[in-house]
């Protein structure tokens, strides 16, 4: 490449072919060709810190802000969720042409950087490294971004409301349009940084605990759940399903002598369900196992799981849940050790006494469901807890009867904010008595399959929605990295 020399004349040379690089006192605009393998330490924004301070380092960004000031500009570097001020200032090694390139660098583009690292006076509060600023000496532009954004990243990370309302902020169909921007945000970058650690954890805790991880098919020959809420696809010369749960494949491992299994993968569901927590494609983290004697020891191992992913993100991820407060502010999630579990009738006094009308044997609304999360919240101090033995009534035919008491079943539910997660029972095993409960609920012709010589616990959470209910976010779109519902299905 070709350099001027500091006290050159400075011209901009536009060049043609992209195998050029046109430095100029230390600015220059380049194209990234591997045409130099270099070992040069590019550090990250996360570890600019004090300790570093008067160390001369480079750093690989993204422009996130400029704002020129005289003889001086200020940049915001963006890197993941982390940014750090960086300064431009005429100087021995800065002109004043240098200056007014890198006020002119667009928004987003990738830079590289060389300064040294200073501690400033006062916190810099619109930064995450809020001690240090970097003092630029050379900036190369790596990638220009266009100069025009279909949203501006300061607006979508801007609290919808609070100290700033009434500023621009960015609606959710805009930020699913334009995915790839809205995915750069620091916001955005935290929440799927820590939708990973849910699984990660949920993976270790689980191999630790003796299950084995299973793939699943999702292309399957009949509907997995039977149901309309299906997805049918062309198959050759016939037709398949996409399946609506890994069910079938973890009750055949069972029945092979596997004992524990899980599996993490897509599940698809044809529901035209237009909620804020309902997806047609979720994350499915499904568990099966078989236990020796009671269906407790299911809900024990389910409960310890969720409590250990409760603990990892707590413990590893405050970064991320800071990060993701500042825009969506939430109370922190909590949760006892052991979990709360209580059973259907308790729950339902409770309602009763805050003076919701119902039966004993009725399902849960949606509503009261969420009110009954608020009264756990405030009598036990518990964002998470199981109800347990629901009313036969509203089970499927193939849960297993209360031993002791007929009108309610093996069942339970776990839920999050007042938000279910998790739905299982012990399932009946005994060829007769499935064939009795579902003659028992036969109506207009409804065929009965048995399904015998198993003893399991069926289980599934979806990905999305316990990492919206962890966070206290209010859409479980935000959550998933692409959606998928009723009315979307790009990007």
């Amino acid at each position: 490449h070709r350099k001027i020399g500091q006290n050159a004349h400075l011209s901009i040379e536009i060049l043609n072919s992209v195998h050029n690089l046109t430095e100029l006192d230390g600015f220059c605009v380049k194209g990234n060709i591997s045409s130099v393998y270099t070992d040069r330490v590019l550090v990250h924004v996360k570890d600019l810190t004090e300790e570093k301070v008067g160390q001369v380092v480079w750093l690989r960004s993204r422009v996130h802000t400029s704002r020129a000031k005289g003889k001086q500009c200020f940049l915001v570097l963006r890197q993941q969720q982390f940014n750090v001020q960086g300064l431009v200032a005429v100087g021995d090694h800065v002109s004043k042409q240098m200056v007014k390139f890198a006020a002119n660098i667009n928004k987003e583009s990738i830079v590289d950087v060389q300064g040294i690292v200073q501690k400033v006076d006062q916190k810099i509060e619109s930064c995450s490294q809020q001690d240090v600023e970097l003092h630029i000496e050379r900036i190369y532009v790596i990638s220009t971004a266009e100069p025009r954004l279909p949203l501006q990243l300061d607006d979508a990370v801007r609290p919808e409301t609070g100290e700033e309302e009434g500023r621009a902020t960015v609606n959710q169909d805009t930020r699913l349009d334009n995915r790839v921007i809205d995915l750069r945000t620091t916001t955005s970058q935290a929440i799927f940084r820590l939708q990973s650690g849910v699984c990660q954890l949920f993976r270790e805790t689980l191999i630790n605990k003796g299950f084995t991880e299973i793939q699943t098919p999702k292309i399957i020959s009949a509907a997995s759940e039977g149901g309309a809420n299906v997805f049918t696809v062309s198959y050759f010369k016939t037709s398949a399903y996409l399946a609506q749960s890994p069910q079938l494949y973890k009750q055949m491992c069972i029945c092979a002598d596997f004992d524990k299994v899980f599996c993490i993968g897509p599940v698809f569901r044809a529901e035209d369900s237009n909620t804020h927590r309902h997806l047609t494609e979720f994350v499915g983290l499904d568990i099966e196992m078989a236990f020796n004697y009671h269906y407790h020891e299911v809900v024990t191992q389910i409960t310890d799981t969720l409590v250990q992913i409760f603990k990892g993100l707590r413990d590893r991820y405050q970064t991320e849940i800071q990060t993701v407060g500042k825009q969506f502010p939430s109370e922190p999630f909590k949760f006892l050790e052991p979990t709360l579990i209580l059973e259907y009738p308790e729950g339902v006094a409770m309602l009763k006494e805050a003076g919701v009308e119902m039966g004993d044997e009725e399902d849960l609304s949606t509503p009261n469901e969420k009110l009954l999360g608020r009264l756990v919240k405030e009598k036990y101090d518990t964002d998470f807890y199981v109800l347990d033995k629901y009313p036969l009534a509203v089970r499927p035919f193939y849960t297993m009867p209360d031993p002791h008491t007929a009108k309610y079943s093996n069942s339970y539910d776990m839920f999050m904010r007042g938000e279910e997660i998790l739905s299982g029972a012990q399932r009946i095993h005994d060829p007769q008595l499935l064939t009795d409960r579902a003659l028992h609920l036969v109506t207009n012709g409804y065929k009965c399959v048995i399904i015998s010589c198993l003893i399991s616990s069926f289980q599934f959470l979806g990905l999305e929605r316990v990492t919206m209910l962890y966070l206290g976010l209010h859409n479980v779109r935000q959550t998933s990295m692409f959606p998928r519902d009723p009315k979307r299905l790009t990007p």
